[in-house]
């Protein structure tokens, strides 16, 4: 069965209640306004993740989601009426991954000049802009992205990151990681000499749930 790692952008509106039906492993970052789910409260800047089916409360003022999702390649993203966006979907391929895995969503921050000298992940993801931009250079290609926009790593493939001279950047990012990466990061530097240098970039992690699709 062919699966995709989805990101949906939705705009529920104020206080509606948000179902999601399909249980899959999903993460959901509030992108603006509020929600509440399963007892907690998220703000702005807040996520989390998930593997089963969710129902959200939303807040006063409305809310827009960034909505990743794991999920077969023929089955529908957009819940009900709501209001959704497909952002980018990519077909993602378990088997070369792990016979384990686990889903994280995480957020990178770059100070102004900030870069990720050249390394890999042991998992593909997609990645979305929160501030900032960033310039993306991997597999011969060098792409720019500005708040808002998402774009797809596949993990083993060599990565640079250049973050805005003149502005911190940061970007909010769902990947789908081996289950042993559980509690540690999954980067490594290509090049032996980056390995023990100061790393600019910095973590905030909103959550990390293993997962059987079986």
């Amino acid at each position: 069965m062919a699966f995709e790692l989805r990101l949906i952008e939705d705009s529920p509106l104020a206080d509606e209640e948000v179902r999601y039906d399909l249980a899959a492993p999903r993460a959901i970052y509030v992108a603006a306004g509020a929600i509440s789910h399963d007892g907690g409260d998220y703000p702005e800047d807040e996520g989390f993740v998930a593997t089963g089916a969710l129902t959200l409360r939303v807040g006063p003022e409305g809310a827009t989601l960034w909505r990743w999702e794991l999920a077969p390649a023929n089955t529908a993203w957009a819940p009900g009426e709501m209001r959704s966006t497909l952002r980018l979907a990519s077909e993602v391929k378990l088997d070369e991954i792990a016979t384990e895995l686990l889903i994280r969503l995480d957020s990178v921050a770059f100070p102004p000049g900030g870069t990720a000298m050249l390394h890999v992940h042991q998992g593909p993801g997609i990645r979305c802009l929160r501030e900032g931009s960033i310039r993306i250079d991997t597999g011969g290609h060098s792409a720019s992205y500005g708040p808002g926009s998402p774009w797809f790593e596949l993990g083993p493939e060599p990565v640079f990151a250049q973050g805005a001279m003149d502005r911190p950047s940061r970007f909010i990012r769902c990947s789908i990681l081996p289950k042993s990466l559980l509690g540690t990061s999954s980067i490594r530097y290509v090049n032996e000499e980056d390995r023990d240098k100061p790393k600019s970039q910095t973590y905030r992690g909103y959550g990390e749930m293993p997962f059987d699709l079986a």
